[in-house]
């Protein structure tokens, strides 16, 4: 009888210690792993497809073809040097200061992640690292994509190409990481829920430095430079809309509470945002187009994506208004003040509108710690300290992106031989004249 008692106590301890084990076992959640990878499939939506059409609908219809191509080859070119370094890079640790900047490459072509690694364990939110490196991946490629807009019509592709490879691992990967991935900003408790900061800021100033850098295009401004298609801009709008609910739902991590929080903001800020900016077009020239309605659909939703998870409906009115108000005002106004050839204004609504959301996510983020993850207000425990935070890291992405933008079309310059088409090519068309193609055989 005792043998028996013993066998049965022993046979309990062991299958304990096996439930122990199994509950202290991280375990593939499912459900987070199916939303983040349709997240990633919609982030991946918005560039070469979404971000394509809109600007290829803007420009000119000898040139179609050729902006397409830049989106497309942004995505492509980007991220592959994600995979090669940039992700290292990003979210990498190294020991020192630097790791203030830079993430190190201790991940470089992803070594020392295998297939089975399991992301965000500390917060319950289990689905493969891998997924979590193609999610990230897709915003390194739409950031530096972004910035094609202001340079259209007249950027060797060649040099836009080496361009963006560069730019990547040097302006996006340290600003990334500075501010998601540990590094100084992170520390500092700047909020940046899906990329205020390290996309439009970092993509739209990048854009407008790389405009001044160039040149204008041949005519500019006096030359009339009708769009080729509106509707294929506003077509590349929706679908944008649509990917933005991978983008910000998509940075809650998981099938959770807060992505259902970004997905309500979200919309909100776009819609409002699309009928302020008609409604000022109304009111200055009489007209509400639809160009404009898409603008600031897009102006909307740059706002809101630094404060999409951590902001509720008050919050999201009031950025998704303003942001418009913001975005028509440097594309109408500021523009044409400075006499500045952006070409598909990603200044103005990338940069400014992503200015004020990252302004904003300060002022309106609602100050509960099970939205802010680790909050309350993780800057120093009240508002006004958040909002200098907020202005820090408006500082310090600018910046860094400002001089890192330069050094970088420096050098893409010299390893191309030069940047700009020639007249004869800018005069002819870049479809034709770089692609030997149409996009409009007409």
């Amino acid at each position: 009888m005792k043998k028996w008692l013993l066998a049965l106590m022993l046979l309990g301890v062991s299958a304990f210690g096996e439930d122990a084990a199994a509950v202290a076992a991280p375990v593939l959640n499912s459900g987070d792993t199916a939303w983040m990878m349709m997240s990633t499939a919609l982030v991946m939506l918005m560039t070469p497809v979404g971000l394509a059409l809109f600007y290829g609908g803007m420009t000119r219809a000898k040139n179609v073809l050729n902006t397409y191509a830049m989106v497309f080859g942004a995505f492509t070119v980007g991220f592959i040097v994600w995979i090669i370094a940039g992700y290292s890079l990003a979210f990498g640790t190294m020991d020192g200061s630097l790791n203030q900047v830079i993430g190190g490459f201790s991940n470089v072509m992803l070594n020392g992640i295998v297939w089975t690694d399991l992301t965000n364990v500390e917060l319950g939110q289990l689905y493969p690292k891998y997924v979590f490196v193609v999610f990230q991946g897709t915003f390194a490629a739409i950031t530096v994509a972004i910035a094609s807009g202001s340079i259209i019509e007249r950027l060797k592709f060649s040099t836009w190409m080496v361009f963006v490879a560069i730019w990547v691992l040097v302006v996006y990967a340290p600003i990334a990481h500075m501010v998601w991935g540990g590094g100084y900003l992170f520390n500092e408790g700047a909020l940046d829920f899906a990329g205020g900061t390290v996309v439009h800021m970092n993509g739209g100033l990048a854009g407008l430095v790389l405009a001044l850098l160039v040149g204008k295009r041949t005519g500019y401004p006096k030359t009339a430079m009708k769009p080729a298609s509106v509707i294929l801009t506003a077509l590349g709008a929706g679908l944008l809309w649509f990917g933005w609910y991978g983008f910000n739902g998509g940075s809650a991590f998981g099938a959770n509470a807060i992505a259902g929080v970004a997905y309500l903001t979200t919309t909100i800020a776009a819609s409002v945002a699309t009928i302020t900016w008609i409604t000022l077009e109304y009111m200055v020239f009489k007209k509400a187009t639809l160009l404009g309605a898409a603008t600031g659909a897009i102006a909307g939703l740059v706002a809101i994506t630094p404060a999409a998870g951590f902001v509720l409906v008050p919050g999201a009115f009031i950025i998704g208004i303003t942001g418009a108000i913001v975005a028509f005002f440097g594309v109408m106004v500021l523009k044409k003040k400075l006499g500045y050839d952006d070409s598909l204004d990603a200044f103005g609504v990338h940069f400014l509108a992503g200015v004020w959301g990252a302004i904003a996510t300060g002022i309106f983020a609602v100050n509960d710690k099970a939205l802010l993850w680790d909050g309350p207000l993780k800057a120093s425990g009240d508002r006004m300290g958040q909002i200098i935070v907020q202005l820090e890291s408006v500082a310090i992405v600018g910046a860094f992106t400002l001089i890192g933008t330069v050094v970088v079309y420096y050098i893409a310059m010299a390893i191309t031989g030069g940047s700009r088409v020639t007249e004869e090519e800018e005069s002819m068309g870049l479809d034709e004249s770089v692609h030997g193609e149409r996009g409009f055989n007409i």
